[in-house]
């Protein structure tokens, strides 16, 4: 079990990465806005930003997925269930949590939706 400073020091990484997530989003989508008004003239510049574009919406929809995980960890924090597997209900390690801290499975329960993905993939 995690003690309360180690849940506090979790907590304090959770919303410093989710305040760095909605500056990149915002930043990132008013970037967007300001080349969809552009005027391009030349082929190449259209498939530059296009390509550009696509590869930003991309990271913007990783983006918000981090941050709609670290919200639902933060609301667990709240009720006082982080750091315990949502599948075994066993503490998830403190290592596991320092690599990524809004890991909702412990190891083995990981490895194990993983292997259910990939047969449901085939």
């Amino acid at each position: 079990m995690l003690t309360q400073d180690e849940i506090l020091y979790f907590e304090e990484k959770l919303k410093l990465r989710h305040a760095k997530i909605e500056k990149n989003l915002n930043e990132t989508s008013q970037e967007l806005n300001i080349m969809k008004d552009l005027e391009l003239n030349d082929e190449g510049d259209y498939a530059s930003i296009s390509t550009d574009s696509i590869i930003d919406s991309a990271i913007l929809e990783q983006q918000r997925q981090e941050l709609n995980e670290i919200e639902h960890t933060l609301d667990k924090i709240k009720k006082g269930t982080y750091g315990i597997c949502e599948m075994c209900e066993e503490p998830i390690g403190k290592d596991r949590l320092e690599v990524k801290n809004f890991a909702r499975y412990c190891i083995t329960c990981r490895e194990i939706i993983e292997k259910r993905n990939q047969k449901d993939d085939k």
